[in-house]
């Protein structure tokens, strides 16, 4: 199909997917996933339909954790509901997330991850929010650019409707959430053919209603609890065929080729890193660049990381590994390894795959900078006999010596046809408004703009 271009960042990407799917919005905005909220606001003010022909109701309540009990109310009721949240604001959802998730109620919230508050506040990205949700049973799908976001918040929206399970749609905050790319937009009458409507029905059929009572929010002892309790592994074990069928369609419209994991390098490759997020981005060019130099590298992209599925995962690696480096974005102080790396090596202990290096590190905590030296610095510890099994990049630790080492002259891996660009903030102006205000105009067609404007 033909799509529409349109200059936005991750933030607008999200709420423009989330509002074709939302009946009612419970709010409370937090950085930096307050843009969601305010756009889902301002256009339903405006009167703009969803795919049902309805405006959205917007509720903004008194904190994160009302914004949730909102949320899960109106869900109860019959609405599909959404919410948008990061790092302290999604923690504060955890225990309506929990009743959401047992009660099969098809809810997309959408993070654009950032860290949580340890021994200091930081209100930049990584992925400590959603990690800290893994056991609430919501799935959870991940990307790692603007048109990712795009694409793929579509999934999670069909994929919650048709498989009866509540997904957390993250994304790397301000790295993505605010960055401003010329991304092809969804036409809403596809995501209405997209959208399984008697799935839909079920759902309203389920509400709660006067004229067909049933029970809900029960009390169980010792005796019943743990059997309801895994009762809903059938639709966990379901839910990694639903997401991936409607990749698949999603594929079929666009064009595009999206996975539950996507491999990125050589078919041949015996070193593989394993990232999900934005640098995933800064990856592909360290790949490129290694490999047209005559190395055998790859990258394995996670894109469902919730529920995990080891069949796909396994799929997704080339044949003839040998090393692997899993990063994580966030720290589990006192673990043997942070949830990723976990994640892997029980992969492969289940597949029977043995005899390969696995190694996993930290990255960009609280926004830190991971540039292609921190890629080039990972593949090059996986050339080695023995690596470090614990490492960390972007930084230099000299209290407990798990940082890599990186090249001070780094090749340029930039598409040749790159151009680079320097502004300057006049007056009042920052570089920050100026850059964005200089790439709104440039973004889009420059003779479109001329006939927009006379």
């Amino acid at each position: 199909m033909a799509r529409k271009f349109k200059s936005m960042d991750g933030n607008n990407a999200a709420a423009y997917v989330s509002y074709a799917f939302t009946e009612v919005a419970g709010i409370y905005p937090i950085t930096p996933s307050s843009p969601m909220a305010d756009y889902v606001d301002q256009w339903a003010a405006q009167g703009q339909k969803n795919i049902f022909g309805t405006p959205v109701k917007v509720v903004e309540m008194e904190s994160e954790a009302g914004a949730a009990g909102a949320v899960h109310g109106s869900l109860g009721a019959g609405a599909i509901t959404t919410t948008y949240t990061a790092s302290q604001g999604l923690l504060l959802m955890i225990p309506n997330m929990y009743k959401i998730a047992g009660e099969g109620l098809p809810s997309v919230f959408h993070v654009s991850a950032r860290t949580v508050a340890s021994h200091a506040l930081n209100i930049f990205g990584d992925h400590s929010d959603v990690m800290a949700c893994r056991q609430t049973g919501f799935a959870m799908l991940a990307e790692g650019s603007v048109q990712e976001v795009m694409d793929l918040s579509a999934v999670a929206h069909l994929s919650a409707i048709k498989g009866r399970v509540p997904f957390i749609n993250f994304f790397d905050g301000f790295r993505t959430s605010h960055e401003i790319q010329k991304v092809a937009l969804w036409d809403y009458n596809d995501l209405a053919e997209l959208c399984d409507m008697e799935a839909v029905q079920a759902f309203r059929d389920h509400a709660l209603n006067p004229e067909h009572p049933h029970a809900r929010g029960s009390h169980e002892n010792d005796d019943t609890f743990f059997q309801h309790r895994e009762a809903c592994n059938e639709a966990y074990n379901a839910l990694p065929a639903v997401v991936e069928d409607y990749m698949n369609k999603v594929n079929e419209k666009l064009g595009t080729s999206y996975h539950l994991f996507d491999y990125y390098g050589a078919d041949d490759a015996t070193r593989v890193v394993i990232c999900m997020g934005s640098f995933c981005e800064t990856l592909e060019e360290v790949v490129d660049y290694l490999n047209a130099h005559g190395e055998k590298v790859g990258l394995v992209k996670v894109r469902l990381y919730r529920p995990w599925s080891v069949e796909h995962f396994i799929a997704a690696l080339p044949k003839r590994v040998e090393a692997i480096a899993v990063l994580d974005r966030t720290k589990e102080p006192g673990s043997i390894g942070e949830p990723l790396y976990q994640d892997v090596i029980t992969s492969l202990f289940e597949a029977g795959i043995t005899g390969l290096k696995v190694i996993g590190g930290r990255y960009g905590l609280g926004s830190k900078d991971t540039p292609p030296a921190s890629a080039f610095a990972v593949f090059a510890e996986l050339a080695k006999s023995n690596p470090k099994r614990e490492f960390t990049i972007g930084i230099v630790d000299d209290v407990t010596n798990l940082s890599l080492e990186e090249m001070e002259d780094v090749p340029n891996t930039a598409d040749p046809s790159t151009i680079e660009c320097k502004f300057w903030g006049i007056g009042g102006d920052g570089t920050v408004g100026a850059n964005k205000n200089s790439i709104k105009i440039i973004g889009p067609d420059p003779l479109a703009l001329l006939c927009d404007q006379g």
